[in-house]
């Protein structure tokens, strides 16, 4: 379930959008160490003391942090194009896994640990079938989502992107407002798959945001085609 809902990002940014992202464990890592950092810090600042009551505070905060990133990101990364924009989105991936491991905030490489479960109306949710249920209704959401996106008006212009920009502004569609829009939704949806992560884990370190692991990603929503 945590595989899918980056999966599913990458189906609609890769096999809808004719886009190549390496990068998308580093996005699994924004959501995951923005809670962890948050529910774990000893002392927060008086102004910042209310991020870290709430694993679901810290979802917002980790969501609202992960889309500004996607946006920087993007808005550098997506003006390429051919094998220049999967060579970009290397280059951020490592650099993030980097920037995880290197902070001592984050624990460096020896990681976090003791991250408090999720917990709703004051219930923990430390049983694995709980976790599992809970993890499939976020992915039940992200596919409803994406399906919706899909069918609509913005959903047609985004399918329109694969074959080929050209073709597709010639038809009035904003290509650049697009290919940034499903950038930043598949980014979200890996937030939320490490967020999840973390809080079932209660440890995190930055092994599985490594570039390694986001090429796993990409490879995961290929389809095989039949051969004869």
């Amino acid at each position: 379930g945590l595989y899918a809902l980056v999966a599913l990002g990458l189906v609609l940014l890769t096999g809808v959008g004719g886009l190549t992202s390496f990068g998308q464990a580093a996005f699994v890592g924004l959501g995951a160490y923005t809670t962890a950092a948050l529910m774990t810090a000893p002392a927060l600042p008086g102004w910042l003391a209310w991020a870290g009551s709430s694993p679901w505070v810290t979802l917002v905060i980790g969501l609202a942090l992960t889309a500004t990133v996607a946006v920087i990101l993007g808005s550098l990364t997506l003006k390429l194009s051919g094998h220049f924009l999967p060579l970009g989105t290397i280059a951020w991936g490592i650099s993030l896994y980097f920037v995880f491991g290197n902070l001592e905030l984050l624990g460096g490489f020896t990681g976090i640990t003791s991250v408090p479960p999720i917990s709703i109306f004051g219930h923990e949710i430390v049983s694995g079938r709980e976790m599992f249920s809970l993890i499939w209704l976020f992915l039940l959401a992200a596919v409803l989502t994406t399906q919706n996106l899909l069918d609509s008006r913005e959903g047609r212009a985004i399918r329109a992107l694969k074959g080929g920009r050209v073709m597709a502004e010639s038809m009035g569609v904003n290509t650049a407002g697009s290919r940034m829009a499903i950038f930043v939704l598949a980014a979200l949806q890996a937030s939320v798959s490490g967020w999840l992560y973390v809080h079932m884990q209660r440890f995190i370190n930055p092994t599985p945001f490594s570039i390694n692991i986001g090429i796993e990603y990409l490879f995961m929503p290929a389809r095989r085609r039949p051969t004869s």
